[in-house]
């Protein structure tokens, strides 16, 4: 156990050294920047960030950060273990000022058992993740050749460090589950996943919360192919005339739950939140990954700026302010359909609210330094999924997106309309009220209304 405390607490001093000396590196949403495609398994791919709405869980706010896109649940032997060399973080601003208050790192362990069968009188070593089925009983756990763990380190402004309690056991380590092989392997994938659900304490906190890590089936809707086709589809079809590409996939999820008390200061109920991934170089780390509202570097930012904001800092997004006061993709549905006409007001301070600053009146802090993070108005109650509009905020669901979002928030759609000019009058938008859609749609009874809210995933091998 000596051992344990002393491995967690030199990981606590370097993550500490990492935040006071992060900055610019090289540097994700589903493959979306040119160098994160060399690095997948720190490749975040989804940012969430709601008011908790499973019964009884309202005073909560969940966090959901997906990583590794695009997995084939057939992906294996090996699947899709998170990378032990790198560090994943969850970082909240509960101040308006751009920089991380209270930060989340996840450290993960892998052990390789390196089971082997006998073979003409040799003990040969397996090709395989497992050598029997497991998951049903602790006995089983022996046909498990790979096992995933994992730390979770608080820091906190100004260098506050320290190490989570899994509640259940006392100790430092979570387990993870391993990825859906197939139903031979795991016979009631979604049991055994929810038994890695666990209670977490955090420093400085007084209530307890929970966390997850694992596979999820990736819950993302978006016609993915015809839209980078040079929108290959109707941009004012049926909202639901289009496949969601992302259907068969799934994909690795952090999630934490976390009592609104310990993320917010006082008097300020809104918080601001993003995710980040950094690979190790000697003994540093290196941010190469960063993200928060959906498809910001997808479709805003342009290509020679896709790694440098990656790698940089809310505090510096001054640098890539001209895309979003100047945003290209109304230009290019504009040449792309002359019948749709792009918005003529310039600079697009609508944008600049709905990305950089919150919203007025909704969630944006006092004396807010413009930043791009998801922002959460925590006073704001949270919907029942059977009650919640995909459209959040545009169709007066003040609970959803841009106030955060939620599985069940049409992303996509909402992001469209806006670029479009929804929000901006009709003198200055004229084709701003349009229903521009990708045509794949998702709702919140789509998913689990229960933490963490993302459903099973797929698995690799549907017969027994």
């Amino acid at each position: 156990m000596k051992q344990l405390i002393a491995k967690h607490a030199t990981l606590a001093i370097a993550i500490a050294g990492l935040v006071s000396a992060a900055g610019v590196a090289l540097g994700s949403s589903h493959r979306e920047a040119p160098l994160i495609t060399q690095s997948p398994k720190v490749d975040g791919t989804d940012f969430y960030m709601f008011r908790s709405y499973e019964s009884g869980r309202a005073g909560y706010v969940t966090f959901l950060a997906n990583y590794q896109p695009l997995q084939a649940p057939y992906g294996g032997p090996n699947y899709f273990l998170m990378d032990p060399n790198a560090l994943y973080a969850i970082h909240i601003d509960n101040d308006g000022d751009a920089n991380a208050d209270i930060s989340y790192f996840f450290k993960f362990y892998n052990r390789f058992k390196n089971l082997t069968v006998p073979v003409n009188g040799v003990d040969v070593a397996v090709p395989l993740s497992n050598i029997g089925s497991f998951g049903a009983t602790a006995a089983q756990e022996a046909n498990r050749n790979v096992d995933e763990a994992y730390a979770v380190v608080t820091v906190k402004e100004g260098g506050r460090v320290g190490v989570a309690r899994n509640l259940g056991t006392g100790g430092y380590l979570f387990k993870k589950p391993f990825d859906n092989i197939g139903t031979k392997s795991i016979a009631d994938y979604a049991t055994y996943a929810d038994r890695h659900i666990s209670r977490i304490g955090v420093n400085q906190c007084a209530g307890e919360g929970r966390v997850f890590v694992g596979q999820r089936k990736e819950g993302f809707a978006v016609n993915l192919g015809e839209v980078f086709d040079l929108v290959n589809t109707n941009p004012v079809g049926p909202p639901d005339g289009e496949r969601n590409l992302l259907d068969d996939a799934n994909i690795t999820t952090l999630a934490l739950e976390l009592p609104i008390a310990c993320l917010t200061q006082s008097g300020n109920p809104i918080v601001g939140a993003w995710t980040t991934a950094y690979t190790r170089v000697g003994f540093h780390y290196r941010q190469v990954s960063r993200l928060s509202a959906p498809l910001v570097n997808e479709v805003v930012i342009g290509l020679p700026d896709k790694d440098k904001f990656n790698a940089s800092l809310p505090g510096n997004d001054a640098n890539f302010a001209k895309y979003v006061t100047n945003p290209s993709l109304p230009i290019l549905l504009q040449i792309l359909f002359p019948g749709v006409q792009a918005p003529t007001k310039y600079p697009r301070t609508d944008l600049v609210a709905a990305f950089l600053t919150g919203v007025p009146g909704l969630n944006q802090p006092a004396s807010v330094k413009p930043a791009e993070m998801m922002r959460l108005n925590t006073a704001i109650a949270p919907k029942a999924a059977a009650v919640q509009q995909t459209l959040g905020v545009l169709a007066g669901d003040t609970a959803g997106f841009p106030n955060g979002r939620r599985p069940g928030d049409d992303v996509v759609d909402i992001e469209l309309r806006v670029a479009m000019g929804v929000l901006l009058p009709a003198a200055d938008a004229p084709s701003g009220q349009l229903p521009y859609t990708d045509g794949a749609a998702l709702k919140a009874s789509d998913f689990r209304s229960t933490f963490p809210y993302l459903n099973t995933p797929i698995p690799g091998s549907p017969s027994n």
